[in-house]
């Protein structure tokens, strides 16, 4: 009787042979669930959608041009997102933060104080719109050119850097509110 004990798992490709196309879409994982978990501001949700995500793109993976595969990737992830957050009538709390942010200092109250300030920026980013906070994601945290960021929202160049200009100042303007709220009350 035959095993199943690796059969999920992926392997690289041969250096000669034809690519996997899990494995070039497996590459991209942590960066599709980084993108999802800040738009949709909920861990549960964002692992469904990059499952949806995953199963679109392996089943449409020929209409892929080119070999730009995490742009296409990060492009169907935001739509599935992006067609979750339409589905949604309540308004969502952000409970868990994403799982790449960490804290490894030793000092207590410098763990603290980063702590604190983490927050106060997940509060702030998450207090702007989505299309603002994806471009914000896109480029501060999966560090993507302003044309890749073009190609995933599917927006000119021009529209990726003025709407990044905004998020920015959006989000610069959202701190400073409340950190005079903070120091009034």
């Amino acid at each position: 009787m035959m095993s199943n004990a690796g059969a999920d798992r992926i392997e690289p490709p041969p250096e000669d042979g034809p690519v996997d196309k899990r494995y070039l879409l497996a590459a991209h994982i942590d960066a599709a669930y980084n993108l999802a978990s800040w738009l949709l501001r909920d861990k549960t949700d964002a692992q469904d959608a990059v499952q949806e995500a995953y199963v679109r793109a392996l089943r449409h993976f020929d209409s892929l041009r080119g070999d730009d595969c995490r742009s296409w990737l990060l492009s169907i992830v935001r739509n599935c997102c992006f067609n979750r957050i339409q589905r949604r009538t309540a308004d969502l709390s952000f409970d868990d933060r994403p799982d790449s942010i960490s804290d490894e200092s030793p000092n207590p109250e410098v763990s603290l104080l980063n702590k604190e300030r983490t927050q106060q920026l997940e509060n702030a980013l998450q207090a702007l719109p989505p299309q603002m906070r994806e471009v914000l994601v896109l480029r501060e945290f999966e560090d993507m050119s302003y044309k890749d960021i073009a190609s995933v929202i599917g927006l000119p160049v021009g529209t990726v850097m003025s709407r990044l200009s905004r998020a920015r100042e959006g989000l610069r303007r959202i701190a400073v509110s409340r950190l005079a709220n903070r120091s009034s009350a």
